[in-house]
Formats: structure tokens, sequence, C-alpha cells
């Protein structure tokens, strides 16, 4: 089976303590119901900054990466149907991106 990386990006914060939990709790549910298809559940990532050959800038913005689950699937349309059912989409200015992870030659 292939891996595939599913990116968070944007997203609000909660408003509340309690919207947090709520959310923190959705989002775990959804990564019991992945089961042994999330081969890495999640992992947040701090401020980000973008690089380009014409120098740094800051990666925050509406479309920020904001962490990223790694999941098995037998196809890109499988790792889409999981990605579908995450809450993150739940979040205002919120979206997902999905990639197969590609294997590197050896050498």
């Amino acid at each position: 089976m292939a891996q595939y990386i599913i990116a968070y990006r944007g997203g609000s914060m909660p408003k509340t303590p309690e919207e947090g939990a709520a959310g923190m709790a959705k989002w775990k549910t959804w990564v019991m119901d992945l089961g042994d298809a999330a081969v890495n559940p999640g992992t947040p990532l701090g401020k980000s900054m973008i690089v380009s050959d014409s120098g740094v800038t800051d990666g925050s913005g509406a479309s920020a990466m904001m962490g990223y689950t790694i999941v098995e699937a037998e196809s890109m349309d499988a790792a889409l149907e999981m990605a579908k059912a995450c809450p993150h989409l739940e979040m205002e200015n919120a979206t997902l991106e999905v990639a197969q992870l590609m294997q590197m030659g050896g050498g």
C-alpha cells in the first residue's frame, strides 16, 4: 500500500477552550476511526517560512500549513475519502492537501 500525506492548511483558532477541546475530541475520533491506516496520526507545525530564489518570507496566512497526518491507502481516491472525513474541514478557511509519498531510489 502507498502512503499519503494529508496536510492541514489554514483554519481558524478556537474561540474558547471548550471549542478547542471539542475540536480535539472530533480529531481524535477521526484518527481512531482510521485505525492502522494512520501511519503517523498527526504532527502539528509551528510558524513556517517560505524560501524562494528571491529570499525568505513569512509563511503564515490563510493557507499556512498547520500540521499533517500520514496514512496508508490503496489509492489516492481512498486517501481522499479518509481526508474528507477529517474535522479540520469544519474550521473556517480550512483545507486539506493530499499527496502520495514517493520512494526515492537507493544508491
